[in-house]
This record gives structure tokens, sequence and C-alpha cells, in this order.
């Protein structure tokens, strides 16, 4: 077992799996958190086929995140097991199609709360502790698109969840944990392509290669 833990919510897909990939190939033991229980297997799967030695332990957990009751369960499992959290990634993400204001659909909007807004809420003092304890970090992924026309489910939303990762960020500047708020360059994930459908997609970032690259910023 590694002594370094990390914890990736929204690993299924896009930068969260990058981001899981890189950290087991590097040692750590990772815990997968994501609703889509193929893309968990998919990820796990491509873990194991790389073969490196001294790579990390992957778990698989398929949940979602605004299962507050799910969430703490599974940050109590951690503490029992492992003690304390390296590092929390938090990359999921509900994106809503794009809309005029005027022509949201309520479903989407809710359900952008419950996700990008009172899901980072609840995790956040559930991580705190876990964090603390094993003298970790928090990383954060923006993508500033507030205020942009047809993004508002998305953008205001994903606006929110910064500014309380800020608000955080400002409050355990002095005693922690470290918090991180990293921007993503544009890579060619599914988020992207219902955004920009038409986009010529070989022009975009590697997503692996942004994992490494902010990793290793950290």
């Amino acid at each position: 077992m590694s002594d370094k833990l990390a914890l990736i919510t929204g690993a299924s897909r896009g930068l969260g799996a990058a981001m899981a990939e890189q950290l087991a190939q590097k040692g750590w033991d990772v815990v997968a958190v994501a609703r889509t229980v193929g893309g968990l297997e998919e990820l796990d799967d491509r873990v194991k086929t790389l073969g490196l030695p001294g790579a990390g332990n992957l778990t698989l957990a398929p949940m979602d995140v605004t299962n507050e009751d799910a969430m703490r369960h599974l940050c109590r499992s951690i503490h029992d097991r492992w003690g304390g959290l390296q590092l929390w990634v938090h990359a999921a993400v509900h994106v809503a199609p794009l809309s005029p204001a005027g022509s949201i659909d309520m479903k989407d909007w809710d359900k952008s709360v419950a996700t990008n807004v009172r899901a980072t809420g609840s995790l956040i003092p559930l991580m705190e502790p876990l964090l603390l304890e094993g003298r970790g970090t928090a990383l954060f992924l923006d993508d500033p698109r507030g205020g942009e026309k047809f993004f508002g489910a998305y953008g205001a939303t994903k606006a929110a969840q910064i500014a309380l990762a800020q608000s955080w960020q400002a409050e355990s500047a002095r005693h922690g944990p470290r918090v991180v708020i990293a921007a993503p360059g544009p890579m060619p994930t599914a988020t992207r392509a219902r955004f920009f459908p038409g986009e010529d997609r070989s022009k975009l970032l590697d997503p692996q290669a942004e994992a490494a690259r902010i990793l290793a910023s950290l």
C-alpha cells in the first residue's frame, strides 16, 4: 500500500480519468468516484493494461457525489482504512445543454445546482478533516464560462463552485488544508464536444498531458 492516497470525484472520463491514470502510474493509491460504472471499469482496465512496476492501487467507488449519505460513508471508510488523504481532485460536474437564459430547463438547472454547487458544499466539510490529517491538497478545476451567451446553467453553477473553493482557499491559507484552483487548457473531452460540436479537435490538448502538467504544478 502506498503512503500517498488520492480521492478523485468525477473520475470516469475526461480530465478526472486522466488524473487517476497519472497518479496511479506515479505510485499513488487512488479512490475513483463516479456515477458511471462502465467508465470506472474502463479506467481500471487502462491502468491494469499499463502494468507498470510500482503503480498504485485503484479502488473503484461507483456513487453519485450528490448522495450525501454515500459520500459520508466513503469518507468514513477512508478515515478508518488510511487515516487521512493527501489529495482530493474534484472533477465531478454536470454539464447542462447550452440554452438561452430565458429557456433554461428546470430539471437541468436543478441538476446543475445539485452537482456543481450543493455537492461541493457538502463535500468540503467531509474532506477537510481527511486532508488536514494527511497534510493534503484539494484541487479544483476552473472553467470560467459565467456570463457567456448560452452558458447560463453551467456557467453560473460552475462559477459558484469556484467561488466556494476560493473562500475555502482564503480561510485555510494559514492552517490548511492547501486548496489549489487550476485552469486546464481546452481538451477534446465529452464536455467540450457538447459545447463546440464542430470544432477541430486535433488542435486541442491531450488530457493526459494536461493532467501531468497540473499535477506537476502541485
